[in-house]
């Protein structure tokens, strides 16, 4: 039986302050080729999910702590959505397949709990963002603060 407490909570999300892409992971499935992959991420403020979907399976997050923002995209970029996930929003936010969508961290210590079919596929080229600058590149903080605050209809032109 597997449980998470206020105090792997804080563990995990100190795990993830100290990691150098500001996030950390529990998986609760046994094995990465699981039907059903379930895991919780510590993730803090200034972490960057670069936008992305997932065309084999639906996405369920669920906030353990913190607050999350979940901004859906068209094919384009152009933003669809907002969707504010934990203190002052919904607990659980379910996208079907193929939504394109990034996640930011709005508080320190905030802990998401992810649900999708597996098994794990590292995200594929077509599955990642085109219009979205690649991890570590110098355009990062320029497409956070976008993240940060884009509305319906706005469009990174970073």
């Amino acid at each position: 039986m597997l449980t998470l407490n206020q105090q792997d909570l804080a563990a995990l999300s100190a795990k993830a302050a100290c990691a150098p892409r500001l996030r950390a992971n529990q998986n609760f499935h046994a094995q990465l080729e699981d039907p059903i992959q379930r895991l919780a991420i510590a993730m803090e403020p200034d972490t960057y999910v670069r936008p992305h979907r997932h065309d084999h399976s639906w996405e369920m997050l669920i906030a353990l702590s913190g607050t999350f923002e979940v901004i859906v995209f068209d094919e384009a970029g152009v933003v669809q959505g907002r969707h504010r996930l934990g203190e002052d929003g919904a607990r659980v936010f379910e996208m079907p397949a193929n939504t394109w969508h990034s996640v930011v961290s709005l508080l320190p210590g905030s802990v998401v709990f992810e649900v999708k079919h597996g098994p794990y596929l590292p995200l594929q080229d077509q599955n990642l963002a085109a219009w979205a600058p690649a991890e570590g590149s110098e355009r990062v903080p320029a497409m956070l603060d976008f993240l940060r605050r884009a509305q319906a209809g706005q469009r990174f032109a970073g």
